[in-house]
């Protein structure tokens, strides 16, 4: 039997609007049923990654400005009511931003604050950059693990011989569910744990499939 004090933390840091990210949140949870694995949420922004960048395409450039938002309010619940709350809000957000393909609006984020039992009001962090340190520090937190030339997920856990290792992704899809999830998770940890390791890319011939 798995006991409390045997299960490890997986962080992931994540931004609600990156359907890669959703994809890989939702691959964790099937992880969690199948080993000893928690998750701890944290807040990375995908506007604060490329706030510098002058060689953007318009739409994407658009898709960042409206970015600030979500993570805003995430951070913003998090402070008030602590960050065991991350988890659930990015849930009915992503469920919303991405399975169900609504808008990054006002009235969408308030949808996903009363679903997830928190005050509506929390929405207004989305206007304000009253939470921005808060938000630059959780995301450096983050990315400082793996270095600017990621994006995100990121997830750090203790790898076979305990010491911690972080890495971007996985960029999968559909999201591996079971035992393929299981396995997945297996030999993510491994590649990278060992030492030198950096990358395995192929070409992406699909999008994402919120199955």
């Amino acid at each position: 039997m798995t006991t409390a004090d045997s299960r490890k933390i997986a962080d992931f840091w994540f931004d609600p609007i990156c359907p890669w990210a959703w994809m890989a949140s939702r691959w964790m949870q099937e992880v969690e049923q199948l080993r000893p694995v928690d998750t701890r949420w944290h807040v990375m922004s995908l506007s604060v990654l490329n706030e510098n960048r002058d060689d953007l395409p318009e739409q994407y450039r658009d898709l960042l400005a409206a970015g600030w938002g979500p993570v805003r309010v995430l951070i913003a619940a998090a402070q008030a009511h602590g960050e065991k709350v991350l988890g659930p809000l990015y849930t009915e957000l992503g469920t919303r931003f991405h399975n169900q393909g609504l808008p990054n609006n006002r009235e969408t984020i308030v949808a996903a604050l009363r679903a997830a039992n928190l005050p509506e009001e929390l929405a207004d962090a989305a206007d304000t950059d009253a939470h921005d340190e808060a938000l630059r520090a959780s995301h450096a937190e983050g990315i400082g693990l793996v270095g600017e030339d990621v994006g995100t997920p990121v997830i750090a856990v203790d790898g076979p011989d305990g010491d911690r290792v972080a890495f971007f992704g996985p960029v999968v899809t559909p999201t591996p569910r079971g035992e393929a999830a299981a396995r997945l998770w297996d030999g993510t940890v491994l590649v990278a744990s060992t030492p030198g390791f950096y990358e395995i890319k192929r070409t992406r011939t699909a999008g994402p499939s919120f199955e």
